[in-house]
């Protein structure tokens, strides 16, 4: 008898206090809702880049988009193809070259998304500073005016 209380015991401290045990989630993963904050830039990112990519889609070939929570600030004068908003990078142009190991390197751009979003007052804004960004990015990539990239020609 001793040790079915000892059992019943052990069984409790294993739950939460109301003795429910563990809940599921509060909203399915298969909602929108479930969605972090960084997969959810993930996809206005995607969103902006997908007109660009259709008009420029050979031209891009050779060019990689990331995203980064947020960028590292050297000391001093901000990097070549850095876009920056007071002093905050906000996204960066990596020219294609050559590793540490002498391993050829994509070119790339690198949208920071603390930066990004903390400037952005929705979703509707942030949605229209990536796109900026990006054309912003990519046309001196392309080395074109930002405005033939949109598609303003």
């Amino acid at each position: 008898m001793v040790t079915a209380r000892r059992s019943r015991r052990r069984g409790r401290r294993n739950r939460d206090r109301h003795g429910r045990g563990l809940r599921g989630p509060l909203i399915p993963s298969s909602l929108p809702a479930a969605s972090t904050r960084a997969e959810k830039f993930d996809t206005v990112v995607l969103e902006a880049l997908e007109p660009i990519e259709a008009r420029w889609r050979t031209e891009l070939t050779k060019l990689d988009v990331a995203v980064d929570d947020v960028p590292e600030v050297p000391e001093g004068e901000p990097p070549e193809g850095v876009i920056a908003d007071s002093g905050v990078p906000l996204s960066r142009l990596v020219r294609a070259g050559v590793d540490r190991r002498g391993q050829p390197t994509r070119a790339r751009v690198v949208l920071y998304r603390r930066p990004l979003e903390a400037r952005a007052k929705d979703g509707g804004d942030l949605a229209d500073l990536v796109h900026d960004v990006l054309v912003e990015q990519i046309a001196a990539y392309l080395g074109l005016d930002p405005g033939v990239v949109e598609g303003g020609d």
